[in-house]
């Protein structure tokens, strides 16, 4: 999910380059949405994890 996000973040920036502002405005709301949606989809995993007694791998 952090991969669509740095995806629509480049397509943003390349977009905002070329002075594209609606796409690059449009890109940039859905960065921010899929990255914030990936963060809460980690802290809710971190949380079960701990909830049921595993050690977190890494």
């Amino acid at each position: 999910m952090l991969g669509w996000a740095i995806t629509f973040l480049v397509v943003a920036l390349v977009a905002a380059l070329f002075g594209f502002g609606g796409i690059a405005g449009t890109a940039v709301e859905a960065a921010k949405l899929i990255f914030f949606v990936a963060v809460v989809l980690f802290a809710i995993s971190a949380v079960v994890g701990l909830m049921r007694g595993r050690s977190p791998t890494l």
